[in-house]
């Protein structure tokens, strides 16, 4: 079978999650991703903790081959420019001191390979006095967004994010940004310098609270200083501990179909709530009167009352259910991998569609070096060559 991007070669020299990410999607659609990894493997391995096998690899780092450089030597970086002359894409998340030791600036590789599309991921931006500071999306795409500030409830404390939340929405962006670059190639020739960042991808997620405060309506401050209280927007619990939350984002038209759902067709004729406004000035009290009515009936109840009144709702799922729930399956968003393991029969997938276009079945994630010996060769580099940059620990690995 053929894939859409089958004739492009990727060097993944990124780290850890949003770059790789990105690269994870250009793999799903046929590309030939190389990831690079210094002796003992991408950090990322062992982020979450010491699992024979880490299961957090395996969805990042699934279709692609891995060749491990240790680019403090000479040897390696050499090597490493061999790769560049002869690929489309390089993705990496080096600050700009990194990529000066490394010799791996956009200058140099672009000297290089004038067609390359160096995609560079960062976590505050490539401007500014914080540039070279460390970030990960639970400081640069949660924290420093205001989503963090935003999320809690009124006078609680900041929550953390669900882990990688903000990795996975910005490598998505850079792969929007790669292909954009491949685009603007095909219509000049020439390579291209693509980019984003954990915070401009957490400003952009952000992105309509912030709109406001720059209108002057600041959602953020109202929460926490009058509470968010709003019936037609809330979340209620049911008799068996679920949750559901309401979108009646047009309460005219809604709230006789909530009455109707609940068996409460009286709360129409109730003075407090005959229009919008009065609903609204009595919002407490409505509240209390959902809370009630809710908690009365299981989740399954709700859901085919509410169904069957169409009702705009959503219920919160447990991640356990997230996985085999039938939507979520029916459009592919989980798929099997034909993996013999336990750990591994099931992977989710990247989020982007091509109508006409398959990706490719996910692969097992490959161990630290499996292919290096193999990419090498592919490159042009012969097998005397090889033995003399594993002697010097240029190059590890598979040979």
């Amino acid at each position: 079978m053929s894939y859409l991007l089958e004739d492009i070669t990727v060097i993944d020299a990124a780290t850890y999650l949003a770059g790789p990410g990105s690269a994870t999607i250009l793999a799903d659609f046929g590309a030939d991703v190389i990831k690079i990894e210094p002796p003992g493997g991408d950090g990322y391995r062992t982020l979450v903790g010491p699992y024979p096998v880490p299961y957090h690899w395996q969805l990042t780092s699934r279709n692609k081959r891995s060749l491990c450089l240790d680019l403090s030597q000479a040897d390696a970086r050499k090597v490493m420019h061999q790769l560049i002359e002869r690929a489309d894409v390089l993705t990496t998340n080096f600050l700009e001191p990194a990529l000066k030791r490394y010799e791996m600036t956009w200058e140099e590789l672009r000297a290089i390979n004038p067609r390359l599309i160096f995609a560079h991921i960062t976590g505050y931006g490539t401007e500014g006095p914080e540039v070279e500071r460390r970030a990960f999306d639970v400081t640069a795409w949660w924290g420093r967004s205001g989503h963090m500030e935003f999320i809690r409830a009124q006078q609680g404390s900041p929550q953390n994010p669900s882990p990688g939340m903000g990795d996975h929405s910005t490598a998505t962006a850079l792969f929007g940004a790669i292909m954009t670059g491949l685009y603007r190639r095909e219509r000049t020739g020439e390579g291209s310098y693509v980019a984003t960042s954990l915070l401009a991808n957490g400003v952009w997620a952000n992105g309509m609270a912030l709109q406001g405060v720059i209108a002057g309506n600041d959602l953020g401050k109202h929460k926490q200083e009058k509470g968010w209280h709003n019936p037609f927007t809330g979340i209620y619990r049911t008799r068996d501990d679920r949750y559901i939350v309401l979108a009646a984002l047009n309460p005219a038209k809604e709230w006789p179909k909530i009455c109707s759902a609940l068996s409460r067709e009286d709360w129409q004729k109730d003075p407090r709530f005959l229009d919008l406004r009065s609903a609204m000035r009595n919002r407490m009290a409505l509240i209390d009167l959902l809370n009630e009515a809710v908690g009365s009936f299981t989740l399954e109840d709700v859901c085919r009352r509410f169904d069957g009144a169409d009702v705009t709702y959503g219920k919160a799922n447990p991640m356990g259910e997230v996985i085999n729930d039938p939507q979520v399956l029916a459009n592919g968003y989980v798929v099997p991998t034909g993996d013999a393991g336990d750990d591994y029969r099931f992977t989710v997938n990247s989020p982007i569609f091509v109508g006409g276009e398959a990706k490719k079945p996910p692969k097992r994630a490959p161990e630290v070096g499996a292919h290096t010996g193999e990419v090498l060769r592919e490159f042009g580099i012969d097998g005397a060559q090889i033995q003399a940059l594993a002697a010097s620990g240029a190059v590890m690995g598979k040979l």
